[in-house]
């Protein structure tokens, strides 16, 4: 009972769109209709600002560190779930929101928190680089897809040391997710018309 129930917590808090409830609550806006329509925090920053756009990514990241830690809670201690599948079902819920009709966000700040709330080197690792190529580059997509390949990495070479195959998988899906969710801004990163923020 408690195995279903943590799936069911852990898609629902994923679920949770927070740049769209931010910005009806606060802006009186759906960023749906504007900028990329995305409801993730790269879109929030682009329609709503910087103080919207960081609060929105803590909350996706968070998103997915609590429906990681679930399976820890006591009440909830034998689902037999393992962590991450826990965090994993998050980002599903992130990308597939059934409180925004199944169409959310890009599973970047989400993911990070799913992997900070497992083992923290890897999110720190992850947003050094992530900081790293977004002031290199100026593409926030880029420079989250160079992130998820360097926490996959970090996995595989954790994986060889420790032998801890779950961390190496769950971060290979996640990275899988991230691709998938940014073909679009692979197209446009290949024929020089993807946007680049002006902030950093």
């Amino acid at each position: 009972m408690n195995t279903v129930l943590v799936i069911i917590l852990a898609y629902l808090i994923g679920s949770i769109p927070s740049g769209l409830w931010i910005g009806r609550a606060f802006y009186n806006t759906d960023i749906r209709e504007q900028g990329s329509g995305n409801l993730g925090a790269t879109n929030t920053f682009r329609v709503l600002g910087k103080k919207a756009g960081i609060i929105v990514t803590l909350m996706d990241i968070l998103k997915g560190t609590l429906a990681t830690l679930l399976p820890t809670f006591a009440i909830l201690s034998n689902s037999n779930i393992h962590p991450l599948v826990a965090g994993a079902i998050a980002v599903v819920g992130h990308m597939y929101p059934v409180f925004a009709k199944f169409k959310g966000g890009k599973a970047v700040a989400t993911s990070a928190g799913v992997l900070l709330g497992y083992h923290w080197p890897i999110f720190v690792i992850l947003v050094i680089v992530f900081l790293i190529c977004l002031k290199l580059f100026k593409m926030v997509s880029l420079a989250s897809m160079l992130a998820g390949i360097i926490a996959l990495i970090y996995a595989l070479a954790n994986a060889m040391v420790s032998h801890e195959y779950y961390l190496l998988i769950i971060t290979a899906i996640l990275v899988i997710f991230v691709f998938y969710r940014h073909r679009s801004n692979i197209g446009r990163i290949k024929n020089g018309t993807e946007p680049k923020i002006t902030w950093l």
